[in-house]
């Protein structure tokens, strides 16, 4: 085992149009790394370097620092020996210094989420053979306080040390700027950046009590090290909690030899995507910073000018900026660099055409040469994924299979955003305009710090830019406002990834963090106010401003006709109002899985006569009250029918106990007790009755229909009338009566029993049928193992997929927040197990009782109606076991669709 893993290759080296790797080793080298080895070897300019794979970051959290330093000793030494060739420096060299960056990776985009070093092999003596090396002081010196400030802050964990108090990095540039009277860093002097960079190593050594790090190998290591760790920090995990990555999958760590954007006006940096990431529309477009590191671009600190002159004049438009000031300040790099723009938009679009996907690249200009940094499938909102792979897909470059996998179904969440009322935004007062980041409507009170967020139900987060540590907030709030930054800034990556209405680089608005105040054309406005975000237009509003839901694109109506195309699995939903199913057969729905009758006794007239059968106090009363229910039933059944004519809709009987439709407060006792005509006393006596010490294993379910039968009879009657009156006005119906709860076979027959009785007299009374299926929910882990008797006389079953991992796992939905997120941090889950089906536990039970149950059954109808009926991979294991339909949320119906349709696409691969 030692031997394998001394002689295991942990390097893999890339540059000089030679690569040790390709794009298809993703897992292995991390998406950068993998790009940077495909870029190489297909002639793409790249700054030479090599990757350090994602499994040496699991060997080093397992071997610790110094293990895993031995054992990449000789092969990054020789990596560094063929860099040092291809760009003919030295590194640690005083005369001709090779200086590098070193970055993480991992297999999937985690934007801002990890650690980047750039600059490194900086110190007093390499300063000076920058300097003789390229003539140019100031960039020597500006490129040392960068590297110091970042490897301080990285490495050293050299920062603010509370939520108010300053980076001492930015306090010392602050300092400089006001005591040379400039506002920029690039406006300072040689001597500037030289009294910074002893100010940094003296802020750095205040807060580590160590001298700052000299030897350019002690900082090689303290940085591929850093980056390892990286991969366990906070807004790391949070950010794979959020998109369900496995922590095992662990960030390579690529390193670089340097090439500068900082070193004169013939120099840049720039990030850019061959489509618009917002949209999807086919135009290239970025932005670019002169005299800058990429850094500067993402991080908001100063507004990037655009790549193309067409994004250039748009953006003026948004920015309120005349064309003169935009030509004189603000110049594309086609107008600025013509010759380089060319080359990079040839570069751009062989990337696209040999990925056949869109890019989101990151540049560099050296001197007037070109090098391409990255290339990975850009992060897009829903509504340019649609548009995209449609797009792709008319121009061949694409087939429909790649279409559909190209997308991410929880993704297709982000078309239905709401927008503003077209109303009320006509007599809304525009505050400010910013640059349209990440598409939507948002409206919500004004939060300054991302750890407030949830201080008020609905927040908009304003900040001057975000950085990696706002990313738990950022998911919380409704929308995100930042005074700084482009439409390639740390906001507005984050914010299109999440789906999160976001406005960026609104520069009229001023905050001010310690009195907790923005301020836009003198107007100030508090924590707590109300604003509204139109993150298509940039526009920011003051006040509190309706939505409503958006319209669907036609992009989208085509991916969702592809995934029907090759889906195999029924897609239904959960809904019990007339509204909800035309909500739900608008976004496709193909029936009803699960219709809860209990929805329609909460409320009016209803709940007085449920109240009236629960304080009855022998069959005749319960009886009286549930005739005055019967007509109430029936209606609601009419109108759930007819909505959904000649679809199947499953109806579970009365599930919940009774306890849940009294009123447990004594004021709320005193209401009813007025409401009724009886005393407060006997109220309290009726809940006392039914108060349970486990409810939810209680007195519910199938259990209430055989304790007063006349429930299940009430209940069965309204159905099968229904249906028959809808049969007589020309309405088809296919109604499944579902009985919930069940764990042992003679339950199901009694109940069913009761449902066909009085089926059959209805039949007769009305002198008409109906054809009608009589099955049950599978929730109870007796019921899935013992499914096979159970399917002998059911002819449908239902996997409730809520109450089977609430009993399967021994946890209780109710209290289980307080540490399932406890659990997920520690690893001992991978997700909530009641928003993602356990597969390896929950999910044997539901393959045992599809498999046992169709084995006495072949014609069993089985679905599953638990939340899980709408999660992309709980989607694609009901696929795998047979179902033949899931059921869920009319809002998640399309989300079911597209997984669907990727589950059977991914069985033939």
């Amino acid at each position: 085992m030692e031997m394998q893993q001394e002689t295991k290759k942990r390097v893999y080296k890339f540059g000089g149009k030679t690569a040790d790797g390709n794009s298809t080793m993703k897992n292995l080298l991390g998406g950068k790394g993998a790009n940077l080895a495909e870029m190489s070897a297909i002639g793409i300019p790249v700054p030479p370097g090599f990757t350090i794979t994602t499994e040496v970051c699991t060997e080093y959290n397992l071997l610790g620092k110094d293990k895993i330093i031995s054992l990449l000793k000789n092969e990054v030494e020789a990596a560094v020996a063929k860099v040092e060739d291809i760009m003919g420096t030295k590194f640690g060299s005083n005369e001709n210094p090779c200086l590098l960056s070193v970055r993480s990776g991992a297999r999937v985009s985690m934007p801002g989420m990890m650690d980047t070093v750039l600059n490194l092999g900086m110190n007093d003596n390499s300063v000076q053979g920058l300097i003789a090396k390229t003539g140019n002081e100031r960039f020597a010196w500006d490129s040392y306080r960068r590297f110091v400030q970042m490897f301080g802050g990285v490495v050293l964990g050299v920062g603010a040390q509370s939520k108010e108090d300053h980076d001492p990095f930015e306090v010392i540039i602050a300092k400089a700027k006001k005591t040379k009277g400039v506002e920029l860093d690039t406006d300072l002097d040689v001597e500037d950046l030289k009294q910074m960079v002893t100010d940094f190593k003296k802020a750095c050594e205040a807060q580590t009590g160590e001298p700052f790090p000299e030897d350019p190998w002690d900082q090689l290591w303290g940085s591929i090290t850093a980056v390892f760790d990286s991969w366990m920090n906070p807004r790391a995990i949070y950010y794979r909690n959020m998109h369900g990555y496995p922590e095992e999958w662990g960030t390579a760590v690529n390193v670089q030899a340097m090439v500068y954007g900082n070193m004169g006006n013939n120099s840049g940096t720039g990030v850019a995507f061959t489509r618009d990431a917002a949209t999807g529309e086919n135009i290239f477009n970025g932005e670019y910073l002169i005299n800058a590191q990429g850094e500067d671009v993402v991080a908001g600190v100063r507004t990037p000018q655009q790549i193309t002159l067409e994004g250039s004049k748009r953006w003026a438009i948004l920015a309120g900026i005349s064309e003169e000031d935009r030509k004189n300040k603000y110049p594309s790099l086609e107008e600025l660099m013509p010759a380089i723009y060319e080359e990079l938009n040839e570069t751009q679009d062989k990337l696209e055409k040999h990925y056949k996907d869109m890019q989101d690249l990151e540049f560099t200009i050296q001197n007037g040469k070109l090098w391409m940094l990255q290339t990975r499938n850009g992060k897009r909102t829903a509504a340019a994924m649609v548009r995209i792979a449609i797009e792709l897909l008319e121009d061949g470059m694409i087939d429909e299979k790649k279409a559909l996998l190209m997308q991410e179904p929880t993704k297709l969440d982000e078309l239905l955003h709401p927008v503003f009322d077209g109303e009320a935004i006509k007599a809304a007062k525009v505050l400010a305009k910013g640059l349209p980041a990440s598409p939507g409507a948002a409206t919500g009170q004004i939060v300054f710090f991302a750890d407030e967020a949830n201080k008020y139900p609905i927040s908009i987060l304003v900040r001057v830019e975000t950085s990696p540590e706002d990313l738990e907030g950022m998911n919380i709030a409704k929308g995100i406002l930042t005074a700084r930054g482009g439409m390639t800034s740390h906001a507005a990556v984050v914010a299109r990834g999440m789906g999160k209405c976001c406005v960026s680089g609104a520069g009229a608005v001023q905050i001010n963090y310690k009195t907790r105040v923005m301020t836009i054309d003198g107007k100030e406005y508090q924590e707590g106010d109300w604003i509204s975000l139109n993150g298509s237009t940039g526009e920011v509003y003051e006040g509190k401003i309706g939505t409503k839901d958006a319209e669907l694109s036609g992009y989208f109506g085509r991916i969702m006709k592809l995934a029907d195309k090759y889906r195999k699995l029924g897609v239904r939903t959960n809904a019990e109002t007339e509204r909800e199913c035309k909500v739900a057969i608008g976004f496709g729905a193909e029936g009803i899985g699960l219709c809860r009758t209990e929805h329609m006794f909460f409320e009016g007239e209803r709940l007085i006569r449920m109240r009236e059968m629960i304080l009855a106090e022998d069959e005749a009363g319960r009886r009286e009250a549930l005739d005055k229910l019967l007509p109430i039933q029936r209606n609601d059944f009419k109108d759930v029918f007819a909505a959904m004519a000649g679809l199947p809709v499953t109806v579970r009987l009365l599930d919940p106990p009774l306890h849940e439709f009294v009123p447990h407060e004594e004021e709320n006792q005193k209401e009813m007790a007025a409401e009724m005509g009886i005393s407060v006393e006997a109220i309290k006596q009726k809940v006392e009755d039914l108060k349970e010490f486990n409810p939810m294993l209680g007195h519910r379910g199938c259990r209430l229909g055989i304790t007063y039968p006349e429930i299940t009879e009430m209940q069965a009657r309204a159905i099968i009338e229904a249906a028959l009156e809808l049969k007589a006005e020309g309405v088809q119906t296919f109604p499944e009566i579902m009985i919930p709860l069940i764990g042992t076979v003679k339950e199901f027959k009694l109940q069913e029993e009761i449902v066909r009785a009085i089926a059959n007299k209805v039949f007769e009374e009305k002198g008409d049928t109906i054809d009608y299926l009589v099955g049950t929910m599978i929730e109870i882990p007796r019921a899935a193992l013992t499914a096979d008797k159970i399917a002998e006389v059911a002819e449908f079953f239902s996997f409730g997929t809520n109450d089977l991992t609430q009993m399967g796992f021994g946890y209780s939905r109710d209290d289980a927040g307080k540490f399932l997120p406890i659990y997920i941090e520690k690893g001992i889950l991978k997700a909530d197990p009641f928003q993602v089906l356990d597969q390896e536990g929950i999910g044997q039970l539901v393959e045992i009782g599809t498999t046992k149950g169709r084995s006495t059954n072949s014609k069993l109808k089985v679905g599953i109606c638990g939340e899980h009926g709408g999660e992309p991979s709980s989607v694609e294991f009901c696929h795998s076991v047979g179902m033949d339909y899931v059921s869920c949320s009319p809002f998640r119906v399309p989300i079911a669709r597209l997984a669907a349709a990727q589950a059977a696409l991914k069985e033939q691969a």
